[in-house]
C-alpha cells in the first residue's frame, strides 16, 4: 500500500495562496498552481470541488475568526452587565483596538485574499456581510445604553451602517496597503481618537 504524500497539501495552499495574490481569484490558474506547487491537477481535485473551494480552504480561517469575533460581541448577555461596563464599552482604546490590527497583520495576505481578491467566489461579499453583522452588534450596545439613558443621541441603523462601513474601511486599508507594523500601531492610535463613539451617541454618566 503507498504511503499518501502528506508534503502535497502545505505546497498546494501555499501555491494557491501565492497565485491568487498575485492575480485574484478570477484571472488565477489553477494550471500554474499546480505547476508551482510541483502537483497534479488530479491530486488538486482528490482534496477540493475546484478553483473556488481551493481560495476558500486559503481564507476560510481569518474569515471564520472575524465572525467569530463579532457574533461573540452581538451576543452578550447585557442583564450581567453594569452601567459603567456599558459605558466603557463605548471608549475605544488602543489596547482594546490593537489585538485586531495584530491578528489581521499576521495574516495579511490571507485577509487581503479576503477582501480585495475575493470576486467571484462566496466570500466576494465578505466585507458587506461583516459591516451588517458589526452594526447589528453595535446597535445592540447603543439600544442597551439608550434603555439605561446613557445615550442621548438619536442614531438611525442606516447611519450605524455607514459608520460601521467607514470604520471596517479604516481597519482593512493599512493591511491591503502593506503598511509596516509601526505605521499600523500610529494608524490604530488615530482610529480610536477619530471614532469617537462616546460623542455619536452622546454617551453620558448620570452625573454628566
Amino acid at each position: 500500500m503507498s504511503t499518501p504524500d502528506k508534503s502535497i497539501d502545505p505546497r498546494l495552499l501555499a501555491s494557491a495562496e501565492a497565485e491568487f495574490l498575485k492575480k485574484g481569484f478570477l484571472k488565477a490558474e489553477l494550471k500554474t498552481i499546480c505547476e508551482n506547487a510541483d502537483i497534479t491537477t488530479g491530486a488538486v481535485y482528490k482534496r477540493y470541488k475546484g478553483k473556488e473551494d481551493l481560495f476558500c480552504a486559503v481564507v476560510e480561517d481569518i474569515a471564520d475568526s472575524l465572525i467569530g469575533f463579532v457574533e461573540k460581541r452581538s451576543s452578550i448577555d447585557f442583564s450581567a452587565l453594569s452601567d459603567e461596563e456599558i459605558y466603557s464599552s463605548w471608549i475605544m482604546t488602543y489596547e482594546s483596538m490593537i489585538p485586531m490590527f495584530n491578528l489581521l497583520y499576521e495574516q495579511r495576505d490571507k485577509f487581503t485574499l479576503l477582501i480585495d481578491k475575493a470576486a467571484g467566489t462566496r466570500y466576494e461579499n465578505f466585507s458587506h456581510e461583516f459591516v451588517t453583522k458589526m452594526s447589528y452588534a453595535y446597535e445592540q450596545f447603543y439600544d442597551e445604553a439608550r434603555k439605561r439613558g446613557l445615550a442621548k443621541a438619536e442614531v438611525t441603523r442606516e447611519e450605524f451602517h455607514v459608520l460601521i462601513s467607514s470604520f471596517w474601511t479604516c481597519v482593512c486599508e493599512p493591511i491591503i496597503h502593506d503598511m509596516t507594523w509601526e505605521q499600523i500601531e500610529e494608524h490604530c492610535r488615530i482610529v480610536c481618537r477619530f471614532f469617537n463613539w462616546k460623542e455619536v451617541i452622546m454617551l453620558r454618566k448620570g452625573n454628566e
